[in-house]
């Protein structure tokens, strides 16, 4: 398929836009991946394809031709947390003492990372698990090498400067062939789009209004359990288990970020440990988060 078509079909307006097929979703991600056309091209296509509005079958075609791509590796019992990819400014990063506090437990904290996207360029995932020693249970896998065709497209993705379609497809990448996942959202209609696009992967998937569009909770938030084309809206306050955590205020350097994680006071340790028992809930390990907290 000539790249222009591609082009086309998200860059000449809004009445000749149109969806791409699942066949030409996949040659286009194709094409993209392996960089066979210009990255003035590829850019077009990005910015086009964002501002038309991606589907969810355009979604799910770039999901499955991901899978011919990613190196992937079995994690027994594991959990993978989708995080965003642009990195965090209010604060640390809660997985590696998720994962002290879940080490009682069978299960195995999955997450990714790569080099800063588009378009926070925070504190990124990646540079946690590069500057500190991380739980025997948590297991971290560099998109640089299980996906390095992805992770070249940085440098372009930067110079472009805004969020993409990569932005949600690389969220939860199924490295570790886990059977739950949680992925983080901004905002309620990305509940139904994640649920359409991760949900058939996942025994169970759990979309988390949690902080920074991370999937950890810090804060009172909504959640929702995604079990087939099931889903169900709850409710999680920190405060109803004595919680008194605040966020800062002022974004957080790299440096700040992991005096945090390394040295945590009481309240950043009751908050993991309340996503602990949220991911024993969640996991069947606990028939509630109540539960799942009086056990850690």
């Amino acid at each position: 398929m000539d790249f222009h078509t591609a082009i086309k079909a998200v860059g000449t307006g809004k009445k000749k836009n149109r969806e791409l097929t699942y066949e030409e979703m996949q040659e286009t991600m194709r094409q993209i991946l392996e960089q066979s056309v210009w990255p003035e091209q590829i850019s077009a296509f990005l910015l086009g394809w964002r501002v038309r509005e991606e589907s969810i079958e355009e979604f799910r075609a770039a999901r499955d031709l991901f899978d011919s791509y990613i190196r992937r590796q079995r994690v027994e019992n594991g959990v993978e947390l989708g995080y965003p990819y642009d990195g965090r400014y209010y604060a640390p990063y809660l997985f590696p003492l998720i994962a002290r506090f879940l080490k009682q437990s069978d299960l195995q904290i999955v997450v990714t990372g790569d080099k800063p996207q588009p378009s926070k360029n925070g504190t990124t995932l990646k540079e946690v698990c590069e500057a500190i020693d991380l739980p025997v249970n948590c297991n971290f896998f560099d998109r640089a090498r299980y996906f390095p065709e992805l992770s070249a497209l940085t440098e372009l993705r930067m110079r472009l400067g805004l969020r993409t379609g990569f932005n949600t497809l690389e969220k939860l990448h199924n490295i570790g062939m886990a059977d739950h996942a949680l992925i983080g959202a901004f905002h309620k209609p990305y509940v139904a789009k994640y649920a359409a696009i991760f949900g058939d992967r996942y025994k169970r998937l759990v979309i988390v209004q949690g902080s920074e569009g991370s999937p950890e909770i810090h804060t009172r938030c909504k959640y929702w359990l995604c079990d087939g084309d099931k889903i169900e809206e709850h409710q999680i306050d920190p405060a109803r288990f004595g919680i008194d955590y605040a966020r800062a205020t002022e974004p957080l350097s790299k440096a700040e970020s992991l005096q945090q994680l390394q040295h945590p006071s009481e309240a950043l340790l009751d908050i993991a440990r309340l996503n602990a028992a949220f991911i024993m809930y969640v996991t069947g390990r606990a028939g509630s988060v109540e539960e799942g907290w009086e056990r850690l």
